[in-house]
Parts: structure tokens; sequence; C-alpha cells
């Protein structure tokens, strides 16, 4: 007899976990980070049993948990600043957004690391400001980042990371206003290393495919620095800009 754990998943299949992850985060069951690392899994994952582990540790919701009903979104709230003048502002470790943010930098810095934190929104919204200072938002590998706005005499970049187009992913937003000075978003791979809060799937996952399962992903990694699906060239590119 076959054994359930073992039939093969398919697209749909993956999709509907992605969906399941992408609610639990905004219920605030999930970080940034923890919800990017599952969201690459899910589109990675071969079969049921490895499906299963990723939402294992979240609630059961019901009969209709493949397909979770949208999460209304919070109250519409004033956007959240931070602002470094002539000094430093950093926000980092576990925090809540649930709401717009802003970080303005004028002859100073501000920090903010996104990694830890839960989204309770779809889409992170920040607008960064930098006169003569710098803005600099970590975000995990993994994630989109959506990056416009202006430079004057100064720098806007993306050096993370990004998931492939199509790819049900979280979303970061950001626009960017620099005059004589640089806002920068960088993934982990430009970022000091953040120690994770990993939940019980990841080491559920490590005993099906051993301690080196991401060496064994790097064909989520198309040529251009992408992460794309299963079966794409196992090529790791340049980072995404």
């Amino acid at each position: 007899m076959t054994d359930p754990g073992g039939v093969r998943a398919s697209d749909a299949e993956r999709e509907a976990v992605v969906e399941r992850l992408r609610v639990a985060s905004v219920e605030g069951r999930l970080s940034l980070a923890e919800l990017t690392d599952r969201t690459e899994a899910a589109y990675s994952a071969a079969t049921h049993a490895e499906l299963a582990l990723l939402t294992e540790d979240l609630p059961d919701a019901g009969p209709a948990a493949a397909f979770p009903a949208a999460v209304p979104r919070p109250a519409e709230r004033r956007r959240r600043w931070f602002v470094g003048v002539m000094g430093d502002t950093k926000r980092r470790g576990a925090w809540r957004i649930d709401q717009e943010l802003g970080a303005v930098a004028v002859m100073g810095d501000v920090l903010l690391d996104l990694r830890e934190a839960e989204a309770r929104t779809d889409v992170v919204d920040i607008t960064a400001v930098s006169v003569m200072g710098d803005v600099k938002i970590i975000v995990p590998d993994g994630v989109h980042v959506d990056l416009d706005g202006m430079a004057v005499m100064g720098d806007k970049r993306v050096d993370v990371l990004q998931a492939a187009p199509g790819m049900n992913v979280p979303v970061v937003r950001v626009r960017a206003y620099a005059v004589m000075g640089d806002v920068k978003v960088v993934g982990d791979s430009r970022a000091q290393p953040v120690r994770r809060g990993f939940a019980a799937w990841r080491e559920h996952w490590r005993r099906l495919h051993g301690d080196d399962w991401r060496d064994g992903n790097r064909g989520l990694l198309g040529d251009d620095g992408n992460r794309g699906l299963p079966g794409d060239d196992g090529r790791r590119g340049p980072l995404g800009h």
C-alpha cells in the first residue's frame, strides 16, 4: 500500500500551503524570516509529507484549512517613524509590523532589521528619506523587494537574493528619497547573521533531507540570482538588483 505521505505534491497543493503560511504570518504566528524560509521550502517540497511539516505547528483551520479565507487587514493606522538626526536609530530583533513604516536619516543612520519582525500586513510598506545620511533595511533573502523613488547625489539600491517571478512570497515595498545619502535594502547574505527561532518542523525537515538540505536546493536559485522552482538551472547567479 502506498504511503500517503510519499504521494507527490502538486503545484496547487504547494500554493495552498504557501497561502496558509501567509495567513499565519498576518495572524502573528510567524516572523518574516520564518515565513520566507517556509515559503521557499513549500515551493521545493516534493511530497505531501514535506508539505505537512511546514504547517504542523500551526493551528488546524478545519476542513477549509488547505484554502483559507483571506484574513481581514487591520484598521488603518498612522505611519510609524524611525528618525536619526545627527545620530543613529536602530530597530532589530522581535517586533511587530502592523502599519506603514517611515525612516528618516539626516546626517545620521537608521537601521531597520525586518528578519525577526512579525509582519501583520500582506505588504511591508516603507518610506525611506536620507539627507546626507544612510537608511539600511535588512530583509530575509527570498522576499520580493519593490524599490522606487529618487536619488540626487546619492544612491538607492537592492542587494537581496529575491524569489523568482510568480512565487507568492512576502513583499517589501520601499519608496526611497536620497539626497547626498544612501538608501539600501540588503538580504541575509549581505548582513550580519541573526539567530533565528526555528520551529520544530525544521528539525523534521533535516531528518528527511539531512543537514545540508539547503545545499541540495541550490537549484532554487536561477541564473539571475532569483529563487526558482524545482527543475530550474541549478547555478547560482549574481545578486538581483
